[in-house]
């Protein structure tokens, strides 16, 4: 065994040559005047951030990030829970049905397709792959609809920008506030006259009302008053449609009238193509185009200014009640057919082309498109008497919802893109969680909610 070094050998040892690699020692430095040590407390986002990155996470501390999230996105609000709604007179007009379906806590999809709620992490969204999205199969809300007549040409249902749903029963309207969940009388035409459709402008202030007479009215909803008639059709109006500057209108006559309630005329063009009764009616949303289906199996789009249709199709082999335009894709119409056609069709008027078809097996009543999602919506008569959710452009269905007993005539869709209200010859109006809200919306809407009496409100 070699001697111990003296110590003044050990004092001779050199000192430790380093190579050109500098690696710092930080064995010295104080941390505390950075402020870099965890603090005692964390923040809610230090937590979320901590419960994100270091997966898995602990189950109280799963707990814990939920709860912080969901008490910093939620305010207090309170939903009303009457027991039936109705003015003096009206019996039971738009009574509540017994309840629906039983209150979800939360719902664990919200998005659509590729998006899903993460679950530590209430109202934020992420990737998942391509999964459905889970609506409920059952109305949160029915209300009853007396002398709802099952009639197919007739679109006696339209919800406004207001939150305001007008609904036609026999001879008078009813409008619906779904903020303040009661039901009104706006007008009565008489034992001599019928509402035949309604169509909203769209501020919301104004209602079309189109009757049997022919004749179409324009009501100042904000002072139950009627601000004018305009006359020119020779039977019933059984289709309207609101445009920018424009008021149209679709008669049993088989003839088209544009009305300008800033011109004295009742009408200043008159469109004469269809053979049969107009039964559907809709401007683009750039209001820019018109298109129009009839019971003489036809379809045709307008340009603004013209008294002959610039496109025409013939492919559907029944009604055309149907048609819907995409606030997606410039362009992009839908329309179905009666009973003995059953089809969906999908056209790109801007270049007359027919993009697909659907076969959907029964009569098709209604097409509305998602305001907050590229789907649509379908309803259905002769035989199934449902309404499909399907994703666009595949088609695929997301839901099949059945809860009418008869063909499902009308339909309307929330201001919000939310909600979609159906009304069948089973004289019943049921209210639906169809959609998802926008993705901008998405956190501030779990807080909103409440706000609104029509969403998640399980009312007897």
């Amino acid at each position: 065994m070699p001697p111990h070094p003296s110590p003044s050998a050990a004092a001779a040892v050199p000192h430790t040559v380093y190579s050109d690699r500098f690696i710092p020692s930080r064995s010295r430095s104080n941390l505390a005047l950075f402020d870099l040590a965890t603090p005692a407390v964390q923040s809610p986002y230090c937590e979320l951030l901590s419960a994100a990155l270091f997966w898995p996470a602990t189950p109280d501390r799963v707990a814990s990030s939920a709860t912080t999230c969901s008490s910093s996105s939620s305010s207090p609000s309170s939903s009303a829970s009457p027991v039936g709604v109705g003015t003096p007179g009206s019996g039971n007009i738009f009574r509540f049905k017994a309840e629906a379906a039983p209150r979800r806590a939360k719902r664990a999809l919200f998005a659509g397709g590729d998006e899903e709620e993460d679950p530590l992490m209430p109202g934020m969204f992420t990737a998942r792959g391509a999964r459905p999205r889970k609506i409920p199969k059952t109305p949160y809300k029915i209300l009853d609809a007396p002398t709802m007549q099952d009639d197919f040409y007739r679109n006696l249902l339209d919800w406004s920008s207001q939150n305001v749903l007008a609904v036609g029963l026999g001879n008078i309207v009813y409008l619906w506030d779904a903020r303040r969940d009661k039901v009104t009388e706006l007008c009565d035409l008489g034992e001599d006259d019928d509402v035949c459709s309604v169509g909203w402008a769209q501020p919301g202030a104004h209602l079309a009302v189109g009757t049997k007479q022919g004749k179409v009215q324009i009501w100042d909803v904000t002072r139950s008053k009627r601000i004018r008639t305009m006359e020119g059709h020779s039977m019933r109006v059984g289709a309207l449609a609101w445009g920018s500057s424009l008021l149209s209108s679709g008669s049993r006559d088989k003839s088209i009238l544009h009305h300008d309630i800033r011109a004295q005329e009742d009408y200043v063009s008159k469109l004469a193509a269809h053979k049969s009764v107009v039964c559907g009616l809709k401007w683009s949303c750039d209001d820019r185009q018109l298109a129009s289906g009839g019971n003489d199996k036809r379809l045709f789009v307008w340009n603004l200014h013209s008294v002959k249709p610039v496109l025409k199709n013939t492919e559907h082999r029944a009604a055309i009640k149907a048609v819907a335009w995409s606030p997606h894709l410039h362009g992009l119409l839908a329309s179905g057919g009666g009973t003995k056609d059953g089809c969906i069709r999908f056209w790109d008027t801007t270049k007359n082309i027919h993009l697909s078809c659907v076969d959907t097996g029964s009569q098709v009543c209604n097409l509305i498109w998602s305001k907050n999602m590229n789907e649509i919506v379908s309803t259905h008569g002769d035989s199934q008497n449902q309404i499909i959710v399907w994703r666009y452009p595949t088609m695929s269905k997301i839901a099949t919802l059945t809860g009418h007993t008869n063909r499902v005539l009308h339909l309307a869709i929330s201001p919000d893109g939310q909600s979609i209200a159906t009304c069948a010859g089973d004289e019943t109006l049921q209210f639906w969680n169809a959609f998802p809200p926008l993705k901008s919306e998405r956190c501030v809407s779990l807080s909103v909610v409440g706000e609104t009496s029509f969403v998640r409100s399980y009312i007897r």
